[in-house]
């Protein structure tokens, strides 16, 4: 298959999870930091972001990697903890802005486009301390001065901005399902958290408008392909309440500046309404966001629900839906993670459908794998030929789609390197670069790593689809 010239093949990962803490003040906490310290148990084998990559150090090395691969795009961060001293009244901690100056520079200069977010799980522990997160009003305005001054620092140059990466991860990780510190269930407060960060995404959306920066500004959204079991209405209904509840909250929004009227009937209904003013929703409405990041890895299948909602049970979604354990299904089995490839090609159906022609493109996918040093060679290479067929199907799925005429712009691995992830750490590798876990954190390069350059380089997906008859 032929990728199109202009075709984004990048890759992606975040300021927390390669940075490491070295020059990080007192004071500077990520609710993040916070939850590493608070329950470092949870975290495999104790490792955390503390040293994680060590890409404040040794980003030029990374960087020299990227121009090696001739890498066209690398999304990452700006630490919002770690961009202030002071976060109410906005002073520039400006020994790390200078970091990220230099990060920027140096990726321009490798021929490298950088797409900076301004959320990727970074919120300060302060702001959760003293206002409780984005529980509050006051955040969203701090977090649009915060955007303000990164987009007049750093607009110039870059030229793709994203206002959060997953919005929706926390709250549900946290206040939904209370799987994660500070394992509250607080579904109002899920609710609440989803609808300020829409607000905070439409305010960044007017102050990078207002000010004619020259390039634009979107959301990374981690939406789930919803399948249902059965063409039953009952499957039907249950996958179309998954789609609302955990899609459709930020897509409808971000893309077309409203809520769907059924979501806030059973916001209302069931007590998790977020009581926006109407001045709120005129700048929702107003501001809609320019292009789309898709994170997209696995599909999610769901059912009718066979049994009552306890009546002592705090309202959550699940009332509506079941999971579906779709039998003899494909899996990673190091994540946990079910392998569709063709979840690409439905997703740029379901965005067409429902959204138009807004612009997006692939900004996370890939493939965890546990315990890769089984795959080095005598050199000490990671022959990662499944993350190369992953790839490869995945792409040639995403291709389809654009052939089809889904405005998609391209794709983006996650990760340029192995990093931290939340609780897994260091136990799934991602990346096209293998981090030793010594004190130096050496780099090296994977077999996958030189195939990703062909395809940037020739421009050609060598995919052979599976056979109907064996």
């Amino acid at each position: 298959m032929k990728i199109p010239k202009k075709f984004i093949l990048g890759a992606a990962s975040s300021a927390w999870q390669t940075e490491g803490w070295q020059g990080k003040k007192a004071g500077q906490d990520s609710f993040l930091d916070r939850w590493y310290k608070e329950e470092r148990f949870v975290w495999h084998n104790g490792y955390g972001h503390a040293v994680a990559t060590n890409f404040m150090e040794q980003f030029p090395e990374d960087i020299a990697m990227m121009k090696d691969i001739h890498l066209t795009h690398y999304r990452t961060s700006i630490n919002w903890a770690r961009f202030f001293t002071d976060y109410e009244n906005l002073v520039v901690d400006e020994a790390y802005a200078a970091h990220i100056d230099q990060v920027i520079d140096q990726l321009i200069a490798a021929g490298v486009e950088p797409m900076l977010c301004l959320e990727h799980y970074e919120v300060p522990a302060y702001l959760m301390d003293k206002y409780d997160g984005w529980s509050s009003r006051k955040v969203v305005d701090l977090y649009t001065g915060y955007a303000k001054i990164a987009f007049e620092r750093y607009g110039d140059r870059v030229k793709h901005w994203f206002t959060f990466n997953e919005p929706i991860v926390v709250q549900t990780r946290c206040y939904l399902d209370a799987i994660r510190w500070p394992h509250e269930q607080n579904t109002k407060k899920w609710m609440l958290w989803n609808y300020h960060k829409a607000l905070a995404t439409a305010q960044a959306v007017a102050v990078y408008h207002q000010n004619d920066y020259p390039g634009r500004i979107g959301c990374v959204l981690n939406p789930e392909m919803v399948y249902a079991r059965s063409s039953s209405a009952a499957d039907q209904k249950a996958k179309d309440m998954y789609d609302l509840f955990f899609n459709r909250v930020f897509f409808d929004p971000m893309v077309k500046g409203e809520y769907a009227a059924e979501l806030i009937e059973l916001c209302q209904k069931y007590g998790i309404y977020f009581d926006p003013t109407a001045a709120d929703l005129e700048t929702i409405k107003n501001n809609t966001v320019d292009f789309l990041g898709i994170n997209q890895y696995y599909p999610k299948r769901v059912k009718a629900p066979r049994y009552q909602w306890h009546e002592e049970t705090p309202f959550h979604p699940e009332m509506f839906y079941e999971t579906f354990d779709l039998p003899g299904k494909r899996m990673n089995n190091s994540r946990g993670w079910e392998i569709y490839p063709q979840v690409m090609l439905d997703m740029a159906n379901y965005l067409t459908e429902n959204y138009g022609d807004i612009p997006w493109l692939i900004t996370e996918n890939g493939m965890g794998r546990e315990a890769e040093e089984r795959y080095m060679d005598e050199n000490g290479q990671v022959q990662d030929d499944y993350r190369i067929a992953f790839i490869g199907e995945h792409l040639y799925w995403l291709l389809k789609a654009v052939e089809a005429g889904a405005n998609c712009e391209g794709y983006m691995l996650w990760a340029f390197t192995d990093c931290v992830s939340p609780m897994n750490a260091f136990k799934n590798r991602y990346g096209l670069v293998r981090i030793e876990l010594n004190d130096a954190r050496t780099r090296a390069l994977k077999k996958s790593a030189g195939w990703y350059r062909s395809l940037i380089d020739e421009r050609i997906l060598d995919f052979e689809e599976e056979p109907l008859i064996k």
